[in-house]
């Protein structure tokens, strides 16, 4: 992916920085997720309510948030600049709930990194409620928020060439479900069958930012 050509102009609002990005886009620059997540859901509120004008597309990643289409460039900007999100209140967006086997390969290793045994790992891993901060990696790959930060796990020191579809996976702060086989260095605790790509649905993924999600445990 190449980078996107930033014009001139940056200016640094309550929410991060703003620059434009061609003539019909502004990217914002935020210390960490936590804070993207709390813009987004700022701005998605704000655009439902038409207070944004015409904004086709708000895409949040690790550290940034994109606002393509936009058609009052100026204005938005403007409303950026003044733009005092908090992470307060709870999510809003739509539930899934993620039935999942914990069998995955990489459990006893999770619960000896945490100190616990198996099924002590399982309820924490099913106690909090998570939200889809981004998207990224592979279509309908989203990377979750919601685990303590005590429960932060590495990557695996050497990826697996193959992970298999639906592969309930974690790694540093976030949580992640494998929407196709695909190669992956994440530690993978469990496996759910719930399509998380689906070209046939409007949208084709079922994890779109912004979503809530609760993992259950369900027996193999």
């Amino acid at each position: 992916m190449t980078e996107p050509h930033l014009t001139a102009g940056a200016a640094r609002p309550a929410a991060g920085t703003v620059r434009r990005v061609g003539d019909r886009a502004l990217l914002v620059e935020l210390p960490g997720t936590a804070e993207v997540t709390a813009l987004y859901e700022w701005l998605a509120e704000r655009r439902e309510a038409g207070e944004l004008g015409a904004v086709e597309e708000l895409v949040p990643a690790a550290r940034t948030l994109l606002l393509d289409g936009v058609a009052e460039v100026d204005a938005v900007a403007a409303l950026l600049r003044t733009a005092r999100p908090t992470a307060a209140g709870a999510p809003h967006g739509p539930l899934v709930e993620v039935p999942t086997v914990y069998d995955g390969a990489d459990l006893a290793e999770v619960a000896a990194l945490w100190g616990v045994s198996e099924e002590a790992a399982v309820r924490i891993h099913t106690e909090p409620g998570y939200v889809v901060a981004f998207c990224g990696f592979a279509p309908g790959f989203g990377y979750l928020t919601g685990l303590p930060a005590r429960y932060e796990v590495p990557r695996r020191s050497t990826p697996r060439g193959t992970v298999p579809a639906g592969s309930v996976a974690l790694a540093g702060p976030y949580t992640g479900v494998y929407p196709h086989p695909s190669p992956g260095g994440w530690q993978l605790i469990g496996r759910t069958a719930l399509p998380l790509w689906d070209t046939d649905r409007e949208p084709p993924a079922l994890l779109a930012p912004g979503t809530r999600v609760r993992f259950t445990a369900e027996r193999g």
